[in-house]
C-alpha cells in the first residue's frame, strides 16, 4: 500500500498481487519470522507498559479507518446486497457444522478459552468490574465485527467479487477501497500496519500464559521461557505458511484428512477453543469458591446465583450439545485424533480440578 502499486487496481490486480504473496514461502517466512519475534520481545520485556501505551493509539486509530471504509463501502458499494447477505436468517441453511464454525469463531474473537483473558486479566486493577467490562467487551467487539462486515461485504458485492475467499477477503476487498480513496495508499498503508498491531495483541496473549506456567511450574528463567514458546510458535507457523505453496497438496494432512495442514490446524483450533472454554468452565463453576468469585466479580448474591447456574449447568450443555453432534460428521482420522485430544484435556482438567478441590 505505501508503495503507490494499488492505487487505481481492479480487483483481479489485487487479488493476483495477493495470490503472489501467498506463492511465495520466502517472503512469507520473513514477515512470519518478523511477526514472531517482535512478539517475542514485547513479551520477554513486560506486557505492561509496551503494549498498554501503543493500543491507547492504535486501537482508537484503527477504528476511525475502519468507519472511514465503512462510508466508502455504503457510498461506493453494494450496501443492500451486504445487509441481506449478513442479516437476512434461513433456518433451513443452519447446519451443525455451522454451529460449530460459529462458536469457533465467537471463542476466537472473545479470546475465550485459549488463556489470552487470563492474561490481560492478570494485569488488570483489583478495582475494575469483572462483569461490566465482560459485557462491555461482547458488546463493543459484536458491534465492531458488524460494522466491519457491512463494509467488507458492501465493497465485495460492489466489485463482483466472491463472498466466500476466507482468509484474503480483507487483503483483496479493502485495498479496492483504499485504491479509489484520496491518499489511499497512505490511510491503506497505516490501516494494515494497525492489523499488525492488533494481531500482535492476540499472539502476546496467547504466549504470556505458557511462558507464565514455565516460569512459576518449572522455574524457567523468563528469556528462556519465551525463547521456547517464540520458538515452537515459529515452527508450528511454518505449516501454515506453506499450506499456501509448496504444501498446497499432496502432504501427509490431505492423504489423512483431505484437508491443508492449515485447515487441520483451523478445524482443530474451533474444537480446542470452545473445548478450553468448556474446561475453564468447569472449574470456575464447581472448583471456586462462593467467597472468591464474589471477591474478584465484586457483584451481589443475586447475580452470583445466576452466573454460578449459566456456568455450570447452561454454557457447559450448549458446547458438548455442538461436541457430540458433530463428531459423527468428522472424516477420517480426525476422529481419533480429536478423541486423543478430549482424553488429554480430561486428564489434564481432572488433575487441576482436584488438585484445586483438595
Amino acid at each position: 500500500m505505501f508503495s503507490g502499486s494499488l492505487v487505481g487496481a481492479d480487483a483481479s490486480q489485487i487479488g493476483e498481487s495477493f495470490g503472489d504473496l501467498l506463492a511465495s514461502p520466502a517472503l512469507l517466512i520473513t514477515y512470519h519470522t518478523l511477526f514472531i519475534a517482535a512478539s517475542g520481545v514485547i513479551v520477554g520485556l513486560g506486557i505492561h507498559k509496551g503494549i498498554e501505551s501503543g493500543l491507547r493509539f492504535m486501537m482508537p486509530a484503527l477504528f476511525v479507518i475502519l468507519m472511514i471504509v465503512l462510508g466508502y463501502g455504503i457510498i461506493a458499494g453494494d450496501v443492500g446486497a451486504a445487509m441481506s447477505f449478513l442479516f437476512t436468517f434461513n433456518l433451513a441453511d443452519l447446519s451443525l457444522e455451522g454451529w460449530l464454525q460459529a462458536m469457533g469463531q465467537s471463542f476466537f474473537t472473545l479470546s475465550l478459552g485459549m488463556g489470552a483473558i487470563m492474561a490481560y486479566g492478570a494485569y488488570m486493577s483489583s478495582e475494575a468490574s469483572l462483569t461490566r467490562t465482560a459485557i462491555s467487551i461482547a458488546f463493543v467487539d459484536t458491534v465492531i465485527a458488524l460494522l466491519a462486515g457491512i463494509a467488507i461485504f458492501s465493497l465485495v458485492f460492489g466489485s463482483g467479487l466472491e463472498a466466500g475467499q476466507g482468509p484474503g477477503l480483507m487483503f483483496v476487498t479493502l485495498p479496492i477501497a483504499f485504491a479509489e480513496l484520496p491518499a489511499g495508499w497512505l490511510i491503506g498503508g497505516v490501516f494494515f500496519i494497525l492489523v499488525i498491531g492488533a494481531a500482535i495483541t492476540s499472539s502476546i496473549s496467547l504466549i504470556e500464559p505458557v511462558a507464565a506456567y514455565l516460569v512459576e511450574r518449572f522455574g524457567f528463567s523468563r528469556p528462556k521461557a519465551v525463547g521456547l514458546m517464540v520458538t515452537l510458535c515459529w515452527l508450528l507457523g511454518l505449516a501454515t505458511v506453506f499450506s499456501f505453496n509448496v504444501w498446497s497438496e499432496g502432504t501427509l494432512t490431505h492423504a489423512w484428512f483431505n484437508r491443508s495442514p492449515f485447515d487441520v490446524l483451523e478445524f482443530l483450533t474451533n474444537i480446542l477453543m470452545p473445548l478450553g472454554g468448556l474446561l475453564i468452565a468447569l472449574f470456575a463453576g464447581w472448583a471456586l469458591t462462593r467467597e472468591e468469585v464474589l471477591k474478584e466479580m465484586a457483584t451481589n448474591d443475586t447475580w452470583f446465583q445466576i452466573w454460578q447456574f449459566l456456568v455450570r449447568f447452561v454454557a457447559p450443555t450448549a458446547v458438548a450439545f455442538v461436541f457430540l453432534r458433530t463428531i459423527p460428521q468428522i472424516d477420517g482420522y480426525l476422529i481419533p485424533t480429536l478423541g486423543s485430544i478430549l482424553l488429554i484435556g480430561a486428564f489434564t482438567a481432572g488433575r487441576t480440578f482436584f488438585n484445586r478441590a483438595g
